[in-house]
C-alpha cells in the first residue's frame, strides 16, 4: 500500500500564514492593581496657600550655595551614572528582544587549495570554493517575543523612574548634609563663645584664688568647666570638618574649592521657600518616581506571565538555504533548500509549568512591592508633615528660651562678678543657656531638614515623562573613547 502523498509547499505556507495572521497572545493582561491611598492627609499642609515650584526649589532658598552645591553633585554623579547605565542596558534589552521577531540571515564563504599524489610521482592540484545563505524566522503564532518586548519597555520606564529618583534623593542628601554643616558652624561659634567666657571666668577665678578672695575650689570648677568647654569646642569642630568631607564624597569636588564656597558667605540656617503638597494623596503618589518604577515592573512581570505561557505551545519556524560551490575539478553545483518547520513540546519534566509559576510568584511579588511602596510614600508625607507642623510651633518657644536663659546667664555673670552669687550659680546659669541655644539652631537645622524631607517625600517635582540627561563624565568620554 502506497503512503499518502505529502502536502505541497504552497500548502503549509497557505497554513502557516493563516496560522500568523489568526494567533493570538496567549493568556490576558496583567495590569497593576487600582492605586488605594487615603482621601485626604492626617496632618496640617504646610503652604498656607502659597506655594513654590519644586523643579526649582533649590534656587528658591535664600542661600545660593545650595543651588550651587546641588549642581556640582549633578554633573558629576556616580550613582547618576550608574542609573543611566541602567536604562541604557534596558534600552539594549529590548532591542535583543525585539529583533527574535525579525528573521535571521547569515552568510558564509570558503576557498581552499589541495594536492593529490597519484601513481607514485604524478600530483594532482585543485581548488574549490564555496558559498552560501542561511535565513530562518520563528513565527510568534503566541505572542511570546510581543509579551517579552512589552516586559521589556515597561523596564526601560521603570529604569528611567529610578534615574529620577536616584536625582531626587541625591539632591536631597546634598541639601541636607549643608544644612547640618550650617547648623554646625553655628553650634561651633555658640562653643567658641562659651569657651571664651568660660576662659575669662577662670582667669578671673584664678586671681581671686591668688588674693584669698575664695576658695581654692572655686579655681578647681574653673577650670574643669574651662576644660569641658575646650573639649566640646574640639569636638564640635571635628563633626563640622566630617561634614566638609561628606560634601566632597558627594559633589566630587577638591576641599579647598568647596570650603572657599560653603564659608565665603554668611554664617547662618538657610530658609527655603514653601512648597506646595496637593490635598489629595493619589496626586502626590503619581509624581513619586520609585512608586512609578514599582509599578511599572508589575507590568513587567504581568507580561512575562504570557511569554511563559507561550512556550507550552508548539512553535513555527520558516526557513532556507542557499549555497553555491566550485571547483577546478567539478562541475560548479548549486543548492538551495526552503520549507516551514514545526517543533511540538511533548515532554519537558514540568520545566515550562515551573518557567509559569516563577512568572508569576514574581508577578505577586511585584505587586507585593508595589503596594509596600504605596504605603511607605504615604508615610513618609504624613511624616514630614507632621515633623514640619511641631518644629513650627515648637520654634518660637525656643527662641523666646534661649533669649531668656542667656539674659539670666548675663544677670548670673554681673551678681558673681559682685560677688553676691556663687561660681557654681554661675557655671549653672552658663550650662542653662548653652542648652537653650543648642535646642534653638538644633530646632532650626530640623525644621529645614522637614522641608526636605517634604520635597523628597513629594517627589522632587518628577512628572510622568519628564526625559532624563545624559551624563557627560570623564568615565563616559573614557568609554567612547575605547
Amino acid at each position: 500500500m502506497n503512503a499518502p502523498p505529502l502536502p505541497p509547499l504552497a500548502t503549509l505556507l497557505a497554513l502557516c500564514a493563516a496560522l500568523s495572521l489568526t494567533a493570538c497572545a496567549t493568556g490576558h493582561v496583567e495590569e497593576p492593581p487600582p492605586l488605594k491611598a487615603p482621601q485626604s492627609w492626617q496632618a496640617e499642609l504646610p503652604h498656607g496657600g502659597s506655594s513654590a515650584d519644586l523643579r526649582q526649589w533649590w534656587q528658591q532658598f535664600d542661600d545660593a550655595r545650595i543651588a550651587s552645591l546641588v549642581e556640582m553633585a549633578e554633573r558629576d554623579s556616580p550613582s547618576l551614572d550608574k542609573a543611566w547605565a541602567s536604562i541604557e542596558k534596558a534600552r539594549a534589552t529590548l532591542r535583543s528582544t525585539r529583533s527574535d521577531a525579525l528573521p535571521s540571515l547569515t552568510g558564509s564563504a570558503s576557498a581552499s587549495r589541495s594536492n593529490q599524489v597519484q601513481s607514485g610521482l604524478s600530483t594532482t592540484t585543485g581548488e574549490s570554493r564555496s558559498a552560501g545563505f542561511d535565513a530562518s524566522w520563528e513565527v510568534d503564532l503566541w505572542g511570546k517575543v510581543r509579551r517579552n518586548s512589552d516586559a521589556a519597555s515597561a523596564r526601560i520606564e521603570a529604569r528611567t523612574a529610578d534615574w529620577h529618583d536616584a536625582r531626587v534623593s541625591l539632591a536631597a542628601e546634598v541639601a541636607d548634609t549643608y544644612v547640618q554643616y550650617r547648623a554646625c558652624m553655628l553650634l561651633a561659634d555658640a562653643y567658641q563663645r562659651e569657651a571664651t567666657s568660660t576662659a575669662a571666668t577662670e582667669q578671673a577665678t584664678a586671681n581671686a584664688v591668688r588674693a584669698g578672695y575664695t576658695a581654692p575650689s572655686d579655681g578647681t570648677l574653673a577650670r574643669a568647666s574651662l576644660a569641658s568647654a575646650q573639649s566640646s569646642l574640639l569636638s564640635q569642630t571635628t563633626q563640622c570638618g566630617i561634614l566638609v568631607k561628606s560634601l566632597v564624597y558627594l559633589t566630587g569636588t577638591d576641599e579647598p574649592a568647596l570650603r572657599q564656597l560653603i564659608d565665603g558667605g554668611e554664617n547662618r540656617m538657610p530658609r527655603p521657600a514653601a512648597l506646595e503638597v496637593q490635598a489629595v494623596p493619589a496626586q502626590v503618589l503619581r509624581q513619586r518616581p520609585d512608586l512609578a518604577s514599582l509599578e511599572r515592573e508589575v507590568v513587567a512581570s504581568g507580561a512575562e506571565i504570557g511569554a511563559a505561557q507561550a512556550d507550552l505551545y508548539p512553535s513555527l519556524s520558516l526557513s532556507g538555504s542557499v549555497s553555491v560551490s566550485a571547483s577546478s575539478l567539478a562541475s560548479p553545483a548549486t543548492l538551495w533548500s526552503f520549507g516551514p518547520s514545526l517543533s511540538i513540546p511533548l515532554f519537558d519534566g514540568g520545566q515550562r509549568r515551573a518557567a509559569i509559576d516563577t512568572a508569576r510568584a514574581n508577578y505577586v511579588s511585584a505587586i507585593a512591592s508595589y503596594r509596600q511602596g504605596v504605603r511607605t510614600v504615604v508615610r513618609d508625607v504624613e511624616e514630614a508633615l507632621l515633623n514640619l507642623d511641631g518644629a513650627r510651633r515648637r520654634a518660637q518657644q525656643a527662641e523666646t528660651a534661649a533669649r531668656e536663659y542667656r539674659n539670666y546667664f548675663l544677670s548670673s555673670e554681673s551678681n558673681w562678678r559682685a560677688g553676691r552669687t556663687s561660681l557654681l550659680t554661675l557655671e549653672e546659669a552658663r550650662r542653662s543657656a548653652l542648652s537653650a541655644k543648642i535646642t534653638e539652631i538644633t530646632l532650626q537645622q530640623n525644621r529645614v531638614q522637614y522641608w526636605i524631607a517634604l520635597y523628597k517625600a513629594v517627589g522632587g517635582g518628577w512628572q510622568p515623562g519628564t526625559p532624563v540627561t545624559a551624563p557627560e563624565t570623564a568615565a563616559e568620554e573614557q568609554t567612547k573613547k575605547s
